[in-house]
């Protein structure tokens, strides 16, 4: 059948099947400019390896493959009618495809049917094998059978991953023209992995981890079904609900273990598999966790409640049995983020930095890794002073803003940076902070209903009991209060260490004008800052700083020069007292040139905030 000059040149790759509707042949073919001189000898092909019919005692995952689209499970996505997947498989569009997901979700189930479901050449290569070499030889034999009228090519690249840019590169042209269909299969991110031209060329198809339900009915098909187990065992509910944990969306993964647990039983003489044998097969005991179930949520509940009361022990330990349990490792970092702000918050912000950075371990890293991630985590929250501080301020001023409250925002916070703001008026009256010394201002923030009204209530745990001997000072500079009013209003503090809340500006009482500086001012940020104001402001007269900013609140006097903590009349000091700036240059918001500086431009800066 085969003439001399037509004799397969040494290491020709032959691949073929017996399809449905006939024989797929991949034969390399010596031609003579347009014409073919050999014919493909049907005597001496073989079938391509991975792709026959199983064995009698192939691995139950490959005498369970699908036959057909209708037995494929999972990936509802990818089969809808006109779907690219389902046109791969039934031939009717020639479209390059590459597959990508987790194992055991279906992509080398997918080439097999595209294997068996046409009358293509099905060509199969592992990256892990094949070289450049391999990948133009079969370039080069599907582009003469296509010359002389041959079926269509369709070659599978199992772990296109691992090939490199120059293999890759191999196929751009082949794919482009249609010279091969590709069909390629990853696990890893082909964004990544992939190059950009090939992708390009490709269709993406992602195939998603089986859901619980899809695997159990897997499962239940390789018990009764003759190409699986036949019938020969049975399955209890405990030993199928281990099977389904264990597997966490890998088909292999479980019909490999039912195998194994079947072998344990019948070699026993028993015709059931329990909850034991299949503990006992796959070496791995069962965690009494269901992610859907109770288990998951008392489980999940018995963790964060365990950091919040520190008790890292018991914190590692239910940490462990959700890794052990196969919990989604996203899943238990997503709960530490949140529990870092919720239950830490500002006794400890560094907490917030560690739980991020243990998330994004475990997106960058994966499992098993970045279990040990996790745990730093974990031991860093059980042992981290606690406040809940931050949360209840968000919740009461949340419920403030559902009940109604807070009207318009203050004219001189307004939006000012584009044209005509100024001729409504808005930024009219800002003061910008950073003129002043302390970098804080009397200046009205809140709507006009909300002034006065404390949301944040500092503890007196770890790096928050800083905060809370520094929140009453700023309020009292924010709102304009004297060291008297603030006195009466904020001497005390409540519960948990926050501080009662101060008197809003429009019920501050004036202070006495003329009365000495040291007496009368506001109270100081800094205690060097203090003496210093003592020793210069005394028996300075007080000036009346204006309510500002068309807040309509009296005017709260405050002593001449005394407006900045450690400062002179008229001029700042440093903390050894040498005078760094004079006049209205260097005054901070007491004074009358800020103020008016202020007020007509609304920019105290020289430059708008908006």
């Amino acid at each position: 059948m085969r003439s001399r000059a037509g004799s397969l040149s040494t290491g020709a790759a032959i691949a073929f099947r017996i399809g449905l509707e006939g024989p797929v042949l991949s034969v390399a073919m010596e031609t003579d400019g347009l014409f073919s001189l050999a014919q493909p000898d049907l005597s001496t092909v073989v079938p391509a390896a991975g792709f026959g019919a199983p064995a009698a005692d192939a691995p139950l995952p490959v005498r369970m493959r699908p036959t057909g689209l209708d037995e494929l499970v999972g990936q509802q996505h990818l089969l809808a009618p006109g779907a690219p997947l389902r046109q791969l498989v039934t031939g009717s569009s020639p479209m390059s495809v590459i597959l990508w997901g987790p194992p055991g979700t279906g992509k080398t189930t997918i080439a097999h049917l595209v294997a068996h479901a046409t009358d293509r050449k099905f060509v199969a290569m592992s990256a892990l094998t094949a070289g450049v070499k391999d990948v133009r030889a079969v370039i080069d034999t599907a582009r003469r059978q296509r010359r002389s009228g041959g079926p269509p090519t369709v070659l599978f690249i199992d772990e296109v991953h691992r090939f490199s840019k120059t293999q890759q590169d191999s196929l751009l042209a082949a794919v482009e023209d249609r010279t091969v269909t590709l069909l390629a299969a990853t696990t890893e991110n082909p964004y990544f992995s992939v190059i950009s031209p090939l992708l390009s060329r490709c269709v993406l198809l992602t195939l998603q981890a089986l859901e619980e339900d899809d695997v159990r009915g897997l499962i239940r098909r390789a018990v009764s079904d003759q190409r699986g187990l036949g019938g020969a065992v049975m399955l209890t509910p405990e030993a199928e609900d281990h099977l389904v944990r264990l597997a966490a969306g890998d088909v292999r993964k479980a019909l490999t273990a039912l195998e194994a647990a079947a072998g344990s039983a019948i070699a026993q003489g028993a015709t059931r598999i329990d909850l034991a044998t299949a503990e006992r097969a796959v070496d791995v005991a069962a965690v009494r966790y269901d992610r859907d179930g109770d288990a998951h949520y008392d489980v999940t509940s018995a963790f964060i409640k365990s950091m919040r009361g520190s008790d890292p022990d018991a914190a590692l330990h239910y940490l462990a049995r959700m890794l052990v349990a196969g919990e989604d490792p996203r899943f238990i970092a997503r709960r530490i983020v949140i529990f870092a702000s919720e239950d830490v918050g500002m006794a400890d912000p560094q907490a917030l930095v560690v739980a991020t950075a243990a998330a994004q371990a475990v997106q960058l890293i994966g499992l098993p890794e970045a279990q040990l991630n996790l745990a730093q985590a974990v031991v860093h929250m059980a042992t981290a002073p606690k406040s809940n501080s931050v949360t209840t301020a968000l919740g009461a001023a949340m419920a403030d803003v559902r009940a109604g409250r807070g009207g318009p925002v203050p004219i001189h916070l307004r939006d000012a940076h584009y044209s005509g703001a100024r001729g409504l008026g808005h930024g009219r009256g800002y003061r910008y902070p950073h003129d002043d010394p302390r970098g804080v201002v009397r200046q009205q923030y809140v709507p006009d209903d909300l002034v006065g009204t404390d949301y944040y209530r500092p503890t007196e745990h770890g790096a928050e009991r800083a905060v809370g001997e520094r929140v009453p000072r700023l309020r009292r500079i924010v709102r304009g209060l004297t060291s008297r009013t603030a006195s009466a209003g904020g001497a005390d503090r409540a519960a948990g260490g926050a501080p009662v809340p101060d008197a809003s500006q429009s019920s501050a009482a004036p202070a006495s004008v003329g009365a000495p500086a040291a007496s009368a001012s506001v109270e100081d940020v800094g205690a060097s800052a203090a003496s210093v104001s003592a020793e210069r402001g005394a028996g300075a007269a007080a000036v009346p700083v204006s309510a500002g900013d068309g807040d309509g609140a009296p005017a709260v006097p405050v002593p001449a020069g005394g407006g900045v903590d450690g400062a002179g009349p008229g001029g700042a000091t440093n903390p050894a007292g040498t005078e760094t700036g004079s006049g209205a240059a260097a005054a901070g918001p007491g004074a009358d040139s800020d103020e008016k500086r202020s007020d007509q431009s609304g920019d105290a800066a020289g430059k708008e905030q908006p």
